[in-house]
């Protein structure tokens, strides 16, 4: 279908002093229009920028534009991080599941969304892609769409459908996706990844992010029968256990055989398999990740991370001490879902120490820390050294339990500060 297209530069030239703009997410995120507006600059002020999580250079953060753009960001990613973390942008903490939200009630009413879609078909559709999240949400809220149109954008299933009409400036471009290259997986990770598989079942309907322990309990699930997949987001590793059988989802009890999910970040060949591929439903993440929903399926088994827990189970996955480091995301969505799942396992994954050589497990959190996720909520923990189960553990057993699967030069100090705080253990308890 023929449409009308303007230069980035000219496109961009409609957002205003004042302006809240949105950033498509992820290996969506539009390059060429960020670009034509940063190098608008001198002429804007008080720009808003509202983003989940982006790829590539976030130009729009350095301090020399401080009067013009400022970052409010409702999940924080590499590229945005030390602008957050030294005040020059803001993070506002939300679950993935209410995102949509605050674009239609007006909580963050949106002027500009910057979107970046397939070729419209014969019909005048577009799709969203690789990220419907909140972008869905966001250009039907805000009151100017403009949009980089690439034919190297998949077209997905699902409901990222966008008409033309709905568009108020297009801009062609012919750029590659943001691809995320696998890794080298460590030791570390693999013995992570084999723990987490030995408590998936067969039939279970899977939650992961993107990352190094989940492709590594990807790896270790080539044995397993009848997975299927309902998750905010998913890479190539589940590509693999589809192209092997292993993922059909003939178990699911809604989406049946259909693999849902609400943004991928990947290689072009997960791109390339996503591309008109029934198989796959991209939805917004107001229905992805709500429990509701979650729950539905059987034997939901959720696998999210953690940059530290400690003896009593909080969780805290998006700042380090008093220093945002990521975003509240999807975590307590499946977390909490998977929990209610008949026969689900929600579970968190992470190493026993950190990159210095500091426990990720610790008798109390950083000052500052922020709790994603409950002590009431968290059930099974896992590490390199095993897993347990804190589900109906009162907290001096959940010490215990912790302690247990810590780095072995950690424990005995975990042990005895558990002990001046709680007593012994598990006295008068089977």
């Amino acid at each position: 279908m023929k449409y009308c297209t303007l230069s980035a530069e000219d496109a961009v030239a409609r957002i205003k002093t004042g302006d809240r703009v949105f950033l498509h997410t992820a290996a969506a995120t539009p390059q060429r229009l960020i670009e034509a507006m940063v190098q608008r600059s001198s002429e804007l002020r008080n720009v808003e920028i509202v983003s989940l999580h982006t790829e590539g250079e976030a130009a729009y953060t350095r301090p020399e534009y401080r009067d013009s753009f400022r970052l409010n960001a409702l999940f924080v990613g590499k590229n945005v991080r030390n602008s957050v973390q030294h005040g020059d942008g803001d993070a506002i903490p939300v679950f993935l599941s209410d995102v949509p939200s605050l674009f239609y009630n007006n909580i963050l009413p949106l002027d500009v969304a910057l979107v970046h879609v397939s070729p419209p078909d014969r019909h005048g559709y577009c799709s969203l892609g690789v990220s419907v999240d909140a972008s869905l949400a966001a250009v039907q809220s805000a009151k100017l769409v403009i949009a980089q149109v690439n034919p190297n954008m998949p077209r997905t299933h699902g409901e990222g459908m966008l008409h033309i009409s709905k568009i108020h400036a297009m801009v062609d471009v012919s750029d590659a996706l943001i691809e995320t290259p696998r890794r080298v997986l460590s030791d570390i990770e693999i013995r992570i990844g084999n723990h987490i598989a030995s408590i998936v079942e067969d039939g279970a309907t899977l939650q992961m992010g993107i990352g190094a322990i989940p492709d590594a309990t990807l790896t270790a699930l080539t044995g397993h029968k009848d997975l299927g997949i309902h998750s905010e987001m998913f890479s190539d590793g589940v590509m693999d256990l589809v192209e092997k059988g292993v993922i059909n989802g003939t178990k699911k009890r809604t989406h049946k055989e259909i693999i849902v999910s609400s943004f991928l970040l990947g290689t072009r060949k997960l791109y390339d398999f996503v591309d008109d591929n029934p198989l796959v439903e991209m939805l917004p993440s107001d229905y992805v990740n709500d429990t509701r929903e979650i729950r539905k399926n059987p034997r939901v088994t959720a696998i999210n991370s953690a940059l530290e827990i400690d003896m009593t189970g909080q969780v805290c996955a998006d700042s380090i001490g008093h220093k945002y480091y990521s975003g509240v995301g999807g975590q307590m969505d499946f977390i909490r879902g998977a929990a209610l799942s008949e026969g689900g396992k929600p579970i968190i994954a992470l190493p026993s120490t950190t990159s210095k050589g500091l426990s990720r497990i610790v008798p109390q959190l950083k000052p500052g820390a922020g709790v994603v996720t409950t002590r009431a909520h968290v059930q099974y923990v896992v590490t390199e050294y095993g897993i347990v189960n804190l589900h109906g553990k009162n907290l001096r057993q959940r010490a215990e339990a912790l302690a247990s699967i810590a780095h072995p030069d950690f424990r005995e100090d975990i042990s005895r500060q558990a002990h001046d705080l709680f007593g012994s253990y598990g006295k008068g308890y089977r």
